[in-house]
């Protein structure tokens, strides 16, 4: 696995958590219980901290970094999809981040909400509880997500990690 200290900055990963052989995991990094990240993914803590919480997917390609003023912080039971990238941003609870999708400086992405694939979510914003974030740049639908959207997501995700756990195996 490639997974790195850099200089006092140590990786905490929960012993539940998946990380795929070919992710790339640096610095002040915390991986909660279950959650997965999975090929291609980097989450660089070099200057400052990201925070995932648990059953939390970060799937392929995804980039999560962090500066030294923002944190990045994604909470329990989201999605981050396919080549997404999130940049000192806070992302609650329940939320899915669409493939392709940008979520940069200061953003708030609140519980239960959707950022769709390919959106850019520009600096400062915030996308309510429950809300669909849609397009370059993002514009706003309230009320769009209904409660347990992502469940389905959530818990396939956390059964793969399981699979992938006990059944991985490289082949040269």
């Amino acid at each position: 696995m490639a997974i790195y200290a850099l200089g006092d900055r140590t990786p905490t990963i929960h012993p539940e958590a998946f990380v795929h052989p070919d992710a790339v995991v640096i610095g002040e990094v915390e991986l909660g219980s279950e959650a997965s990240v999975w090929p291609g993914a980097v989450l660089r803590g070099d200057y400052g901290t990201i925070s995932i919480g648990s059953r939390t997917s970060v799937q392929d390609g995804a980039v999560i970094h962090a500066t030294a003023e923002l944190s990045t912080v994604i909470g329990a039971e989201c999605v981050i999809g396919h080549l997404a990238h999130l940049e000192g941003c806070v992302v609650e609870d329940r939320c899915l981040i669409g493939s392709g999708s940008i979520v940069l400086h200061r953003v708030t992405v609140r519980t239960g909400a959707l950022v769709g694939a390919g959106a850019v979510v520009s600096g400062g914003t915030e996308v309510p509880s429950r809300a669909l974030a849609l397009g370059v740049p993002a514009t706003i639908r309230t009320d769009a997500v209904h409660e347990n959207a992502f469940d389905e997501n959530v818990a396939m995700y956390v059964a793969n990690g399981h699979r992938y756990r006990g059944e991985l195996r490289r082949l040269d």
